[in-house]
């Protein structure tokens, strides 16, 4: 078995408002970080709840939260609370 594996999982979920909130500040504490999104993403649908996973950085351990859909690839844009790294979930 993979060492990795847990990392597909989600680790937890969160409603639109914390959602929302969560990308805010990770975008004020990271100058730039908004307009990477706003450059690689199209925006999310109306759901109740949102996924949210732990960061892949090593020693962050920070929870990456979905910002937007990816506009080349079908997956959901992710960015960390505390580090301000982006991937594709």
């Amino acid at each position: 078995m993979s060492s990795n594996i847990g990392q597909n999982y989600p680790y937890s979920s969160e409603t639109e408002a914390e959602r929302a909130a969560a990308v805010e500040a990770a975008t004020a504490a990271n100058e730039g970080l908004a307009e990477a999104i706003n450059g690689a993403t199209t925006p999310l649908d109306s759901q109740d709840r949102w996924w949210t996973w732990r960061c892949r950085k090593r020693g962050c351990g920070g929870i990456v939260h979905a910002a937007g859909y990816a506009r080349d690839n079908r997956a959901v844009y992710v960015v960390c609370d505390r580090c301000g790294s982006t991937s594709l979930r």
